[in-house]
């Protein structure tokens, strides 16, 4: 099966690197198109709006702090996934790959499938953390909403923790 259109799920995570390192495998023989997403969770971040309290001791100038607080974490999450997005842009320009590279605000699982739909995607290459369970229920996984319901077909790198030094290491799942 040969994919023209590969869309990556990239974090800060330590599995980035393997992940990115398939899709990589995957697109140079097929001379496949990369794009890179980055996903800022909502829960790291609020929606930007003055919050609203029911404190009536709360003065405006304290919601305002509150709302500022939010915004400069906005800016510095923003930051953060364009740098960690053109560091990866780069090692695919520097190999002939074709890429794009970028980053949207909300729930990883469900953007992730609708950038597929819209970019009418062959492939998403996804990390998997490894959690089951009631850990799985409570934190939700990105990689089982993917599996789910993704318009294509799903590549999920699955992060293994070494049994000898705690040392992160990869399988394909």
């Amino acid at each position: 099966m040969s994919f023209k259109k590969i869309l990556v799920a990239i974090n800060h995570s330590p599995l980035s690197p393997h992940i990115f390192r398939a899709a990589m495998e995957l697109a140079q023989p097929n001379h496949a198109a990369l794009r890179l997403i980055h996903c800022i969770a909502t829960e790291m971040i609020a929606e930007p709006t003055v919050p609203m309290s029911y404190d009536p001791g709360l003065q405006p100038t304290q919601a305002m702090g509150g709302y500022q607080t939010q915004q400069l974490l906005m800016e510095q999450q923003i930051e953060s996934a364009q740098a960690l997005l053109d560091r990866y842009r780069q090692t695919a320009l520097n190999q002939a790959v074709i890429i794009e590279a970028d980053y949207h605000v909300g729930e990883a699982g469900h953007l992730l499938c609708q950038v597929a739909k819209d970019w009418q995607a062959d492939l998403i290459v996804v990390g998997r953390r490894g959690l089951s369970g009631l850990a799985e229920a409570l934190l939700g996984s990105v990689s089982n909403h993917v599996v789910h319901h993704a318009p294509c077909s799903v590549l999920v790198i699955q992060e293994i923790e070494s049994a000898i030094d705690g040392e992160v290491v990869t399988d394909l799942a």
